[in-house]
């Protein structure tokens, strides 16, 4: 065979090594003459592992990044691929062999975004031109350069938490040297599910009844849901049930009190299907909430650990807060000995919320 035939531009954006490119399988195209060559000027490389709303909500920076270096490889590290968008060149699972990886790749600008040990012990030994966000300094996580100063102080100190004013999307900007502009979350959607809701043109609320089994001081309890559900069945809306394996019981048993519609727990990318199909979300600070904006939907926020400035909703939402003091400010648990602090968000506060969003 005469390989001197078989020309090959390690400096194209979408040239593989390990296997063809996807324009080579996809057109039978060859490097010599091939219309979809794209030098590649540098790379990016960015750090945010999970959880998994963290990254979605960290996808409006891929807005500034395509438009400030259009000709740009984007590579993002991170626990869960799937919610990374098309716009990512190499999209990487955290495990040993990107970790080899990226650890022999030289990058023009590293972004981490993530203050664990071990994510910032990643940011130190990576080889970057620049380094914006996070490493890690005499073992400890520490900031990359003065942009990331307010970001670190707000982390470890609960009064400049609750002082600051900024949402996250201004703060991640902010970090990189940028300017938050109300970029939008990019979040893909699989259109090969089909969903039989048989809403009879009401509006769909999703209600997304839990938030995981760590911090149960954000759970509203599923009494509250079950008053939630009929006054929606009351008020022409069409309400359905949605969570993941850790909700199932407590979503099955709503259904039986309600008749309200639970079509079970699903994967990731049918659980983004699913919330496609609503017209409004009510949830508590969850993956589902990210989710909900990512697919611009109105959302109802059932906030009372967090600073209410961290979120942003894009004008599609509102936030409510307990009645009643809430003294749990980033606690997993309820450290209020005389009530529970959600137990003052009440259904009819809820509800109204809703009435007035639709």
């Amino acid at each position: 065979m005469d390989i001197s035939k078989y020309i090959y531009k390690r400096d194209c954006k979408f040239f593989r090594g390990d296997i063809p490119c996807r324009q080579h399988k996809e057109f039978n195209v060859h490097c010599s003459a091939c219309d979809f060559y794209q030098k590649e000027s540098g790379k990016i490389l960015i750090i945010k592992l999970g959880a998994i709303g963290d990254v979605i909500r960290t996808t409006p920076l891929l807005h500034k990044i395509k438009n400030e270096y259009s000709n740009y490889s984007i590579w993002w590290l991170t626990l869960t691929t799937d919610v990374l968008p098309n716009s990512v060149d190499k999209k990487l699972k955290f495990n040993l062999e990107n970790t080899l990886l990226i650890e022999a790749t030289k990058f023009d600008i590293l972004i981490n975004l993530d203050k664990d040990n071990f994510a910032c012990a990643l940011a130190k030994r990576i080889k970057a031109k620049e380094k914006f966000g996070f490493t890690l300094k005499k073992g400890k996580p520490a900031p990359a350069n003065s942009l990331s100063e307010e970001k670190f102080v707000t982390g470890i100190f609960d009064d400049a938490n609750k002082e600051n004013k900024k949402s996250y999307l201004e703060e991640m900007f902010e970090i990189c040297g940028w300017k938050f502009d109300q970029e939008e979350y990019i979040l893909e959607v699989d259109n090969n599910y089909t969903w039989d809701l048989n809403s009879t043109e009401k509006k769909i609320v999703g209600l997304n009844t839990g938030c995981g089994s760590r911090w149960t001081s954000r759970l509203w309890k599923e009494e509250y849901w079950v008053e939630l559900v009929e006054l929606l069945q009351k008020n022409n809306y069409f309400p359905l049930l949605l969570g993941g394996e850790q909700e199932h019981q407590r979503n099955l048993s709503i259904a039986e009190k309600t008749n309200c519609l639970y079509l079970g727990y699903f994967s990731l990318n049918q659980f983004i299907s699913l919330v496609n199909q609503c017209d409004i979300i009510v949830t508590a600070v969850t993956m589902a909430l990210h989710i909900a904006i990512g697919l611009k939907k109105h959302v109802i926020l059932m906030n009372n650990i967090f600073n209410p400035n961290e979120f942003e909703l894009y004008g599609r939402g509102e936030i409510i807060m307990p009645e009643k003091e809430c003294k749990c400010f980033f606690s997993p648990t309820c450290k209020n000995e005389e009530y529970f602090c959600l137990d003052s968000l009440k259904p009819e506060s809820i509800f109204n919320c809703l009435n007035k969003l639709s």
